[in-house]
């Protein structure tokens, strides 16, 4: 199997993380470092998909009140249309190597759904699908977001997993687009408090089966970050 090296960042901001994920692809296009997952937080932030007309109209809230409330807007480069990331929501990002055997860009976010799906049963909760929408979801309430990049089939960006995310700044926005939906967390459907920690250890678990990777995790960091 191949080496999936496991970085755990902690806290990072929004603009780092996407310039250490350039940085990284063009590493692992160059075959000087094995696929890796950078696991992390970021503070609070929107970042908008490619379609950004669409995404900025899903932005509900003035942005004096992301002022008051401390949300920065990115425009993230990704599919997919406006999301919230923040502190409590494991986010994922993939710098895998999708040749020879898995040049598939479906395949690819089924495989990303797939391994929300599983970590959520690991905490008893049955996760899946909705036909039309990308993500996981416990009933109609999206537990897990996707929104990847694909550079010759270098992966990038990647998935955000509400664990114990402050929902309240979903409200900031119409999530990815969708008006009829809610959102939901591991803590939340659990009814009590979620190790977070424990959730990057299951995450890691279920995406080394998931993709056929043998995690390593890395000792240090590639870059300096500011801690959770």
């Amino acid at each position: 199997m191949r080496e999936l090296r496991v970085r755990r960042l902690g806290r990072v901001a929004y603009g780092e993380a996407v310039e250490m994920q350039r940085t990284l692809v063009e590493e692992r296009r160059a075959d000087r470092i094995p696929d890796t997952l950078l696991l992390l937080q970021h503070p609070h932030v929107l970042t908008l998909g490619a379609k950004l007309a669409a995404a900025r109209a899903h932005v509900v809230a003035a942005p004096g009140e992301l002022a008051a409330r401390g949300v920065e807007v990115f425009e993230a480069g990704r599919g997919g249309d406006v999301t919230y990331h923040g502190p409590g929501q494991l986010v994922a990002y993939p710098i895998l190597d999708l040749r020879p055997d898995r040049c598939d860009v479906h395949r690819y976010v089924r495989d990303l759904e797939e391994v929300m799906i599983r970590v959520s049963s690991d905490f008893g909760l049955r996760a899946g699908r909705v036909e039309g929408f990308s993500g996981a979801w416990i009933g109609d309430r999206k537990i897990g977001a996707v929104g990847v990049r694909i550079s010759r089939w270098i992966t990038s960006h990647g998935i955000a997993l509400n664990v114990s995310t402050d929902l309240d700044y979903f409200d900031l926005i119409v999530p990815c687009g969708i008006e009829d939906k809610e959102v939901t967390s591991l803590a939340r459907e659990l009814g009590r408090t979620v190790d977070h920690p424990t959730v990057e250890n299951v995450f890691i678990q279920h995406f080394a089966d998931v993709f056929g990777r043998t995690a390593v995790e890395a000792l240090t960091a590639p870059h300096a970050v500011q801690s959770a």
